[in-house]
């Protein structure tokens, strides 16, 4: 049960803790006259819904990973590799795209980010089966942001 316990607050402090990394190398991009100035989707949702949606998210996550490691007797190197790229895939699309203004290179992070999500969810579905539910808003949501992105490149 403390093995548990540990597993989880280590994912819970690290996702978390790269919701905050990113709003740090943001720089306000978010509220910035840059960000502002964009043609944005006319499905871009409020400020508020991506705050919300993220918490929401890491802290499935934080569940999905904690059982994914719990379900392999010895610590599962790949498994770690995997998650530690999506943590910075994740951190550094908020850098490239709202502190560097790159939003081409942004798509390729976010596309890959989103391509990486899904090789979760079709990698692991055998082993913790129903579980993969955890994961299945995560793709949904890189999906919704993956699409404004695309629709910031293509029309600005």
């Amino acid at each position: 049960m403390k093995n548990r316990i540990v597993i989880f607050l280590v994912f819970l402090i690290s996702n978390f803790g790269a919701l905050g990394l990113g709003v740090f190398l943001m720089n306000n991009g978010s509220t910035s006259e840059w960000y502002y100035s964009l043609n944005k989707a006319p499905w871009t949702p409020q400020g508020w819904v991506f705050g919300a949606a993220w918490f929401g998210l890491m802290f499935c996550y934080t569940f999905y990973m904690t059982i994914l490691v719990l379900k392999y007797s010895r610590p599962n190197s790949g498994l770690i590799a995997l998650y530690v790229l999506q943590w910075i895939l994740n951190v550094s699309w908020n850098y490239i795209f709202f502190n560097q203004y790159l939003t081409l290179f942004g798509l390729i992070v976010i596309i890959s980010l989103w391509l990486l999500i899904g090789y979760f969810i079709f990698k692991f579905m055998r082993v913790i089966k129903k579980y993969t539910f955890l994961i299945l808003p995560y793709l949904v949501w890189m999906t919704i942001a993956t699409s404004l992105n695309v629709y910031i490149v293509i029309y600005n």
